[in-house]
C-alpha cells in the first residue's frame, strides 16, 4: 500500500512540475504581481456598441477589420498594389484612442460612432492589426466645439474616466495576460500620457505589459538631454526597437515653416523647465530618413476637411490624366523624409521634407496644414506621414517583449 501511496504521490508531483514548466514558457500567462483591474466590470463597455474596434465584434462591425490594401506609386509613374494582411492569432494588443475629431455640439461627445471617428481609427490604428489584436473605445471626449469655445479643459475629466473605465474593463476581461501597445494622438495621446503616469507605472503587472507606448501628438516632457525623469518617472523614450517598456513622441511641422519662426508652434513646446520628446520612429538613433506614410484614397469627412490647405490632390500632379487608384490607401516611396529638430526657441519637433521632383509625374506635395489654428503645423497627419514606420517599430517591439517573457 506505501509503494502505491509514494508512487502516486511522484507521479502528481511530477505532473505539478511538468504543468509549471509549461507555463512558465507561455508569455499569455499570467505571473508575478496580480491584475490590479481583473474582475472588474463596465457599465459602458460591456456593451459592444461602444467599442470601434474590438476582437469581438463581427468584421463588418470591426473598423480595424476593413480594407487596408494600398496603391503603391513610386516616382516614375509606375505602382503596384501591397496588400494588407491582418495578424490571424496576435500574441499582442494595442489599445487605441482617437484624437479630437467630434464635431459634435457642446463640450463633450456622445457615444455615437460618428463618420470622423470611424475614419480617424481606420487610418490611425487598424493598420495595427497586422501584428495586434486592436481595442478602440468610443468615449466622450473633448469636443472640436470646445476648442472654439475655449472649454476645452472642462471636458477632459469626463473625456479620461470614459478611457480609464475602458481600459479597466479591456485588462480585467480581455487582456488575458498580453502584453499591450499604447496608441493615441493629440487629445488621445495626452489621455494616455495621464493613465501612464497615475496608472501603468503605479502598478508592477501593468508596467510589465507595456509593450511600449506611441504617443504622438501632445508632448511627453522631460529634463534637458534625458529620457526620463519629466512626465514618467518609469517609462523611457525609445532608442532602440527592441526596446519595450518605453514611449514614441513626436509633433511634425513642415521645414521652414514660418509660424515657428514667429514663436507661434502650439506642439513641442518647452514647458516647467522640460522639454518635448522628439525620436523619429523611422530612426530612433537619430538623423534623417524616409517616412513611410499612408494617405487615405477618401476625403477627411465632416467640417475638417474644409479647414484643410490644399496644396495637392492625391498622389498624382495631374490627378485628372492619372490611372484611377482602386485601393483604399495609396502611399509614395521615398516622398517625404525628416529629423527631429531642436531650434532656438527650445521647441521639439519632427521637421518633414518633401523629396518632389516637378518632372515626374507625382505630386509635388501634400496636405496637411490648417487654414484656421496658427501654429498647430502638420498636427492633421502627425501619424499618417509616418504610419508604416509606426507599425513597423511596433511590430518590433512586440516581438522583442514576446522573446523576454
Amino acid at each position: 500500500m506505501n509503494h502505491i501511496l509514494i508512487a502516486l504521490t511522484v507521479a502528481l508531483v511530477s505532473l505539478a512540475v511538468a504543468c509549471s514548466d509549461s507555463d512558465s514558457n507561455d508569455p499569455l500567462v499570467d505571473q508575478g504581481p496580480p491584475n490590479p483591474f481583473a474582475g472588474f466590470v463596465s457599465a459602458l463597455y460591456t456593451d459592444s456598441n461602444n467599442w470601434l474596434c474590438h476582437p469581438a465584434l463581427a468584421d463588418v462591425d470591426n473598423v480595424c477589420a476593413s480594407n487596408l490594401d494600398t496603391t503603391l506609386v513610386f516616382a516614375d509613374g509606375s505602382s503596384e498594389i501591397e496588400p494588407h494582411n491582418r495578424d490571424a492569432n496576435p500574441e499582442v494588443d494595442c489599445f487605441y484612442v482617437y484624437p479630437t475629431v467630434s464635431g459634435d455640439p457642446g463640450t463633450n461627445a456622445d457615444l455615437e460612432q460618428g463618420a470622423e471617428e470611424i475614419f480617424t481609427t481606420l487610418n490611425q490604428a487598424a493598420r495595427y492589426s497586422r501584428f495586434c489584436r486592436v481595442f478602440a473605445p468610443v468615449y466622450r471626449q473633448t469636443t472640436l466645439a470646445a476648442i472654439v469655445a475655449g472649454t476645452f479643459s472642462e471636458g477632459a475629466v469626463v473625456a479620461y474616466a470614459d478611457v480609464l473605465d475602458s481600459f479597466k474593463h479591456y485588462m480585467g476581461n480581455d487582456n488575458n495576460g498580453h502584453g499591450f501597445i499604447l496608441i493615441g494622438h493629440s487629445q488621445g495621446a495626452s489621455l494616455l500620457k495621464k493613465l501612464i503616469a497615475e496608472i501603468v507605472e503605479t502598478d508592477e503587472h501593468l508596467l510589465n505589459r507595456l509593450v511600449s507606448a506611441h504617443l504622438i501628438g501632445s508632448a511627453v516632457r522631460n529634463p534637458d538631454g534625458a529620457d526620463i525623469g519629466g512626465d514618467f518617472q518609469q517609462v523611457s523614450v525609445c532608442r532602440t526597437s527592441d526596446q519595450t517598456g518605453c514611449v514614441v513622441n513626436y509633433s511634425i511641422y513642415r521645414q521652414s515653416d514660418p509660424e515657428l519662426a514667429e514663436g507661434l508652434a502650439v506642439f513641442g513646446t518647452p514647458r516647467n523647465g522640460l522639454t518635448a520628446v522628439c525620436n523619429n520612429p523611422a530612426a530612433l538613433a537619430g538623423g534623417s530618413a524616409s517616412f513611410n506614410g499612408y494617405f487615405p484614397v477618401a476625403p477627411v469627412p465632416g467640417v475638417i476637411d474644409a479647414l484643410i490647405v490644399k496644396r495637392a490632390d492625391g498622389a498624382y500632379a495631374d490627378s485628372a490624366a492619372a490611372p484611377p487608384l482602386t485601393t483604399p490607401f495609396y502611399a509614395m516611396p521615398d516622398f517625404i523624409s525628416g529629423q527631429c529638430v531642436l531650434d532656438e526657441n527650445r521647441i521639439s519637433y519632427l521637421e518633414a521634407t518633401v523629396q518632389a521632383d516637378p518632372l515626374d509625374p507625382r505630386a509635388d506635395d501634400f496636405n496637411g496644414e490648417f487654414v484656421a489654428f496658427p501654429g498647430w503645423g502638420l498636427h492633421l497627419v502627425d501619424m499618417t506621414l509616418l504610419m508604416g514606420d509606426l507599425v513597423n517599430l511596433g511590430d518590433a517591439q512586440a516581438e522583442s517583449w514576446l522573446q523576454n517573457q
